[in-house]
């Protein structure tokens, strides 16, 4: 609705006036559809149409029935689905009365009338009730092209559940937001207009409360969801790629047996946690996903992951499972083999010493080329060279990244750098007598090892003590073989 103080004519509003007559002892009771004009001399009234009686239609959707016939008779575009029945038949009655009267008046009419032009002040027009409305409308056409609201019920959940996955869903999509703050956020959007529900007293508890709902019917949903995508795209299920991440917990979350300590990615190690595995595929669909104590390493979440999938997509004979380095082990290799699928799989830093040699003969590389992303077109092209090994029954991948080789340099310089710090410390600590127990110095040089892994290979650190003296001596040889595998990878399959 437009408001402002320019012209009079502009400002225009509808609403639903009551009407009532007594016949014959009878009450009758009409409702109008009442046209408000402010003018120079103040408002003035002119009844648009009668509507009859609205008695069935709940109170509180008269304005909302006005507003639709107000927003049609200006000439505005809905974006929703299409008018309500009665405001169609309004508007159709209101259109066909103008027309009969035009057509009356036309022959007292000049033709070269300009007609009815209002002047408007731009600088003087205020909006009221705006509202995000383009991204969750589309947001909602693709929830209901997947069949969301179906494969929901099927589920076993409430229309009232459904509703609010939906608006959840829309805010991860839009303008992702915590349980707290996304009532907020749903009513400051047309999700309410859309989906014909009301969000007003909508609080974060019932949102907490659904994703307990949703929770236990995750297996169903992704199964349903995951073919429904088959269906619509025609998606590729030869290739799929799985990984871990890890979410924490601010609190002692004693209510939760799987939140544990353990490797925190966060950088969070006095928090608690659990770990996040998905599985998606080469179009990054997701697939399935499950959660995993939180001390759990990743290498043995591979077999019960594989398990899952099976059970809920199922898994076919030939298909490539692709992961990172930290399932690079045998055991985790043999049990996708006895699956009878293949793998890709990241080799560790350490492996690739052994290709030293292949890495320096430049013959036999052939260079690829990535293109950037369609969903990121300023991405830089990345060019990568690969080499192909047979090496016991496997095909070796030899990567050469020229991106890459600057990462890996400045990765190392700056773990060396932290590392040799360290080392000063604890030199510091044992000849100024702070640690003096041969066993409590040793568990601190490995506590040094762990936590730098990359550069501590190529520099050998010892404690003596007769002389009460701890040495740490480079190894340069190493430290060059180190330098010139930057920029290099190993992937094998």
């Amino acid at each position: 609705m437009l408001t402002g103080k320019a012209y009079y004519d502009l400002i225009v509003t509808m609403y639903i006036r009551t009407t009532k007559r007594q016949c014959k002892g009878k009450t009758y009771t009409n409702y109008l559809l009442v046209e408000s004009l402010h003018t120079p001399k103040g408002p003035r009234q002119k009844v648009i149409c009668s509507l009859g009686d609205l008695t069935p239609r709940p109170k509180q959707e008269w304005l909302k029935l006005a507003r639709e016939v107000e927003a049609k008779l200006s000439g505005q575009e809905l974006l929703f689905d299409g008018l309500d029945p009665k405001a169609e038949a309004i508007v159709r009655q209101v259109q066909e009365e103008k027309a009969a009267k035009g057509k009356r008046g036309k022959e007292g009419r000049h033709r070269d009338r300009p007609g009815n032009l209002v002047t408007v002040h731009t600088d003087e027009v205020t909006t009221e009730r705006h509202r995000e409305a383009g991204s969750v409308h589309v947001g909602y056409q693709f929830w209901k092209r997947l069949g969301l609201d179906e494969i929901l019920s099927e589920a076993g959940l409430t229309a009232r559940a459904r509703a609010l996955s939906c608006v959840m869903t829309m805010n991860r999509l839009v303008c992702p937001a915590s349980e707290l703050a996304m009532p907020d956020w749903i009513r400051s959007t047309a999700l309410d207009d859309l989906m014909g529900m009301d969000f007003e007293l909508l609080g974060e508890d019932s949102l907490y409360r659904n994703l307990d709902k949703l929770h236990p019917c995750r297996a169903a949903i992704e199964s349903a969801l995951l073919a429904r995508e088959q269906t619509l795209f025609n998606l590729d299920r030869t290739v799929f790629l799985y990984d871990l991440t890890s979410t924490y917990f601010e609190g002692r979350a004693t209510a939760n047996p799987k939140a544990k300590r353990g490797y925190s990615r966060d950088k969070r190690r006095d928090c608690k946690q659990v770990i996040v595995g998905l599985a998606v595929n080469r179009d990054g669909f997701p697939m399935a996903h499950e959660v995993f104590e939180g001390n759990v390493q990743d290498r043995q979440t591979l077999g019960k992951m594989l398990d899952l999938m099976d059970k809920r997509v199922g898994l076919k004979r030939g298909e490539i499972v692709v992961v990172d380095r930290g399932m690079a082990y045998d055991d985790n290799l043999k049990e996708i083999t006895d699956r009878q699928l293949h793998y890709i799989v990241a080799t560790r830093q350490s492996e690739r010493d052994v290709w030293l040699a292949d890495f320096e003969d430049t013959e036999g590389f052939e260079e690829v080329i990535r293109e950037p992303s369609p969903r990121n077109p300023f991405q830089k092209k990345s060019h990568v060279q690969v080499k192909m090994r047979r090496h016991d029954q496997e095909t070796l991948v030899l990567c050469l990244s020229s991106e890459r080789k600057e990462k890996d340099r400045a990765i190392r310089e700056t773990q060396e750098g932290r590392f040799l710090a360290d080392v000063a410390h604890l030199e510091e600590r044992v000849g100024s007598g702070g640690l003096v127990k041969p066993v409590k110095i040793g568990e601190a040089i490995g506590r040094l090892k762990e936590r730098y892994p990359r550069v501590a290979r190529y520099y050998a650190i010892a404690y003596d003590p007769q002389t009460k003296r701890l040495t740490c001596n480079l190894d340069g040889a190493r430290r060059s073989t180190a330098e010139k595998l930057d920029g290099s990878y190993t992937s094998r399959g």
